[in-house]
């Protein structure tokens, strides 16, 4: 576990979903059980036109949900995130236009045949996408984390050695290979084969700084299939600024199943210190949540207090994972491409600040699945805290 400079005691577990007595590990569309990665960063000079050998990461059919970096520093959260895969031709009969869609209308991902997206332009690269990191003028970046993963079999099986190493260039700079080199998540199931990857990245986003971000040759398949394709990114980075509140900034990883009506998904932190009036933020990256597949929700308590929906304009109460990528309900930074419903990758920021009108000692995330499942991959938080 990595640590930031405070030593106040934080705890997190994740409650695995129930149902009369079993362990529920899918969906009623046969979307596989839980998985995930955590890991960290290897660097090469350029991009390789074919990827060099590496050690396999371990692979775990499950990896709770843990602490992976805490600070208290006057500071805050930032992330750039984008989808790698998307509509390219309709398959279903009542499946909305594939361009509408692209725009914000309901639309499920196994509706469609799904492309990759590509954006540089580059003959060795099959999919690649951008987007903005806002870190503010005059920032210290303290911690960077990359996470990445999709679904493997659609209409093509993709290989899983492939599951823990990306591209990735800094603004205005070459790709640079990043590989996972500790627990990878990894399981399938009958229809699908998903993971979930990270990557400290530390030394890179420093270097980088704010700007367009670009992350290629995410290993996720194409096609059509009654499970579909999904997947995307999602780079999340820790700030220290002296002109910015005293904050706590918390990220916790791993990979979780949320199937329908299977009990819920629990995430609980403690140690924080909090005021009455405090503001806050908490993000979340998720995969395979369909827009107006109904019944997905998040809620916050604070020290088992009233019980708070995180929800705005794009997310609604009952449809949280709806497949969009915004902040506080807002496209607030460029991505290329632009997709409103990224059928079936999450990556969105809420405004945690009604959870803290009273304070908090602790707070627990409740995650419910919609109707035919969703995964639960990282939770970032960022509260004030007193100085």
């Amino acid at each position: 576990m990595i640590s930031g400079p405070s030593s106040d005691k934080v705890h997190s577990c994740f409650v695995p979903l129930i149902e009369n007595g079993d362990r529920v590990m899918g969906s009623s569309r046969r979307i596989l059980g839980t998985l995930g990665l955590l890991s960290c960063l290897t660097l090469s000079v350029n991009a390789p036109a074919a990827w060099a050998a590496a050690p396999a990461p371990k692979e775990l059919p499950r990896v709770p949900f843990t602490q992976r970096y805490q600070a208290v520093q006057h500071g805050g959260l930032v992330r750039a995130s984008n989808s790698g895969i998307s509509c390219r031709k309709e398959q279903s009969p009542q499946a909305e236009p594939c361009a509408e869609v692209k725009k914000g209308a309901a639309g499920v991902n196994s509706d469609f045949e799904m492309f990759y997206s590509e954006v540089d332009k580059d003959p060795d690269t099959y999919n690649s996408t951008r987007a903005e990191l806002k870190v503010p003028q005059g920032a210290k970046v303290s911690y960077a984390r990359l996470y990445w993963g999709g679904n493997l079999r659609v209409g093509e099986q993709k290989p899983p050695q492939d599951n823990g190493r990306v591209l990735v260039a800094e603004p205005g700079g070459a790709y640079k290979e990043v590989l996972a080199d500790t627990v990878m998540g990894h399981r399938t199931d009958a229809g699908s084969d998903a993971y979930q990857a990270s990557a400290d990245v530390t030394p890179l986003v420093r270097k980088g700084g704010a700007g367009m971000w670009t992350v290629a040759q995410l290993n996720i398949a194409m096609g059509h299939s009654e499970v579909g394709a999904w997947g995307g990114w999602t780079l999340v980075v820790a700030y220290e600024h002296p002109q910015e509140p005293l904050r706590r900034i918390s990220v916790w990883d791993g990979f979780e199943s949320l199937a329908a009506r299977a009990g819920d998904g629990t995430v609980e932190i403690e140690g924080l210190d909090a005021p009455a009036g405090s503001a806050g933020r908490a993000g979340v990256v998720a995969y395979d949540g369909d827009r107006g597949t109904l019944g997905d929700s998040l809620t916050v308590t604070a020290d088992s207090g009233r019980r708070v929906s995180l929800s705005d304009g794009e997310n609604p109460f009952n449809d949280v994972m709806n497949s969009t990528i915004t902040e506080f309900g807002d496209q607030l930074f460029v991505r290329q491409p632009e997709h409103m419903n990224n059928l079936g990758y999450d990556a969105d920021v809420f405004d945690l600040s009604p959870a803290l009108s009273g304070g908090a000692r602790s707070l627990s995330f409740r995650f419910t699945g919609e109707s035919q499942g969703h995964f639960l991959g990282v939770l970032f938080v960022q509260t004030d805290a007193r100085r």
